[in-house]
């Protein structure tokens, strides 16, 4: 097969950080259960099946770590199947950018890489299998009347007239149909179960719809496409998947799946479902994601606002992060909605320990300390990682002129404000005690310029007097400072759960407006001038941000990936004095 030039950046090829034993425990009760009665031999083999109709959001990311966790825990293997049964949605893109995403989250299906459409001939012939036992015919009848023939939960189905056709016409009207005889939506291949069936997935429901597009693999080869229903349940059976597991909307399918096994007589798994995830303020539909980067309301699928895996690996998530997230949720059978707080505690709680601390302005201000030497730079020394000491330290550069945030002064500070204002003192992280003498504004009344005193007894500690200062304040170096631009994102949407997608009008009543700043002129260290794309670091007081792709040599570009304060503590506070 062919490895993904990103495989360099996975932790291992049996990864089970994604599983959380306690929150599978349903799962896991049932593959203990088969293994005790040696159901399959002794075998699990699951499969990650997604269509490549889209990019993969986080959560595929849990139906990832909950498959391929599964395999690893019980030395198993798992499969990615790639569910191409609709070449008008598909395309080369989104399954080169799947296989990217599962590598990158850090496993690995080794030679098991495989398509639905490897096996449309073997679905044909299952096909005519049915037929030939009476089991399945050809119907004529329009999308439209088979909906209304199909009843609701309510009221009844009704047989459609062409139902009881001989064996002799279904094969030769089957044989037609995929020599392309006929033309798009006038016929299609149907089981015959029963149309009084309380679970309307069960009333004749379709199995081949006649389809003249060209597919990504198979080319011009087929113009009849299986239908999910009736190509799921035949890949797990050829592929001798034991548990195939799926989300909870496939509950009510599962006695289908069931019967195609049974009616052909074939390898049979275990269909399992749990309740795929929903995360606050996010919207996890591929046809919502996909209606936002064609009506142009994100930059693309990897948008770091958008939920999708390229998209949160844009914004500087880590897959570790991803997966301890994973582990942390679990998998119910009920559906429930989880706080993106709680994933975003998981991305800062992994960066915490990893990423490098640094120095950044995002909003300038000017500083100028009077009574340091004009000519004179020293070579401070910073910490790179408190929380790993072998990342050592690096050197900063301090001089006359510097910049603070706009935000670290208030010429008339209101209570509880202890960073500088006038007469004020002040630390400088890794460097002196500054006090502010002047202030100097512009014709408009605003502060542009801020000049400061220093104390040499001060250098990278306490003063020798015992007098405190009750705010550090992050700094750099006006002379020796590079010039950034720093994106800085919000939830994309304002609502906790967005509705009413559907019209452009209520998509963008559901936007936030403030999802995205954009600040030009910011200014960092000059250790980051050789920063790679996707470096994780931490800017002091800030945030985590991460190098953005479009980040070059003339241009530095970061993305604010979390802020660092925790929302998720506050919640969970909260909940616990409920």
């Amino acid at each position: 097969m062919n490895k993904n030039p990103m495989s360099t950046n996975r932790d291992n090829q049996h990864n089970t950080e994604g599983l959380n034993s306690e929150r599978t425990g349903f799962i896991r009760s049932i593959i203990c259960e088969d293994l005790s009665t040696d159901k399959y031999g002794g075998r699990v083999h699951t499969r990650f099946p997604p269509e490549p109709n889209g990019y993969l959001h986080i959560g595929h990311a849990k139906s990832i770590c909950l498959n391929f966790g599964i395999a690893a825990e019980y030395k198993g293997l798992c499969n990615l199947r790639f569910d191409d049964t609709n070449p008008i949605k598909e395309e080369s893109e989104y399954i080169e950018a799947i296989k990217e995403d599962i590598w990158w989250l850090g496993f690995d299906w080794e030679d098991r890489l495989y398509f639905a459409s490897d096996y449309f001939e073997q679905m044909y012939e299952y096909a005519l299998k049915l037929i030939k036992a009476g089991k399945a015919y050809v119907d004529d009848l329009s999308a439209g009347q088979i909906r209304e023939y199909r009843g609701t939960l309510t009221s009844p189905g009704k047989n459609s007239p062409n139902r009881d056709r001989s064996i002799e016409e279904n094969l030769d009207l089957f044989e037609r149909m995929r020599a392309g005889e006929f033309e798009d939506g006038s016929r299609v291949l149907r089981a015959k179960i029963d149309m009084l069936s309380p679970n309307l997935n069960m009333r004749d429901p379709v199995m081949y719809r006649i389809l003249h597009a060209s597919h990504p693999r198979t080319a011009d080869k087929w113009c009849i496409y299986p239908t999910y229903d009736w190509a799921h349940g035949l890949e797990d059976s050829i592929e001798q998947i034991t548990h195939s597991i799926c989300t909870l909307e496939f509950e009510n399918h599962r006695p289908l799946y069931d019967w195609f096994l049974e009616q052909l007589g074939i390898h049979h798994p275990q269909q399992i479902e749990f309740a795929r995830l929903n995360l606050s303020y996010t919207v996890m539909s591929k046809r919502k994601l996909l209606k936002l980067v064609k009506g142009g309301y994100v930059k693309g699928w990897d948008d770091p606002r958008m939920p999708t895996i390229c998209g949160m690996r844009r914004r500087g998530y880590s897959p570790a992060a991803i997966r301890s997230f994973c582990k942390i949720i679990g998998v119910n059978k009920f559906n429930s909605t989880v706080d993106i707080a709680l994933l975003e505690h998981c991305v800062r709680e992994d960066l915490n320990k990893t990423s490098q601390r640094v120095m950044a302005v995002l909003k300038p201000l000017k500083v100028v300390v009077d009574n340091y030497p004009k000519d004179q730079v020293e070579q401070l020394d910073a910490i790179n990682n408190p929380e790993d000491l072998s990342a050592g330290t690096r050197k900063v550069p301090f001089s006359q002129e510097l910049y603070i945030e706009q935000d670290d002064f208030m010429e008339k500070p209101v209570p509880k404000f202890y960073r500088l204002a006038p007469g004020r003192e002040v630390r400088l992280r890794y460097a002196y005690f500054v006090k502010c003498v002047n202030v100097i504004k512009n014709s408009k009344g605003e502060v542009v310029e801020l000049h400061c005193t220093y104390d040499p007894a001060t250098k990278g500690g306490d003063a020798p007097d015992g007098r405190k200062v009750r705010s550090t304040l992050h700094w750099v170096s006006a002379a020796h400072a590079l010039e950034a631009e720093v994106r800085l994102y919000e939830n994309l949407f304002t609502k906790e759960k967005p509705d009413n997608l559907d019209t452009d009008e209520n998509l963008k009543s559901n936007l936030n407006p403030q999802s995205l700043k954009i600040l030009k002129s910011c200014r960092v260290e000059t250790s980051l001038a050789a920063a790679k794309h996707l470096s994780h670091y931490q800017f002091e007081r800030l945030g985590y941000f991460c190098v953005d792709m479009e980040n070059t040599e003339n241009k530095l570009v970061f993305n604010r990936t979390v802020p660092l304060r925790d929302r998720w503590a506050k919640i969970r506070k909260a909940q616990k004095k409920r």
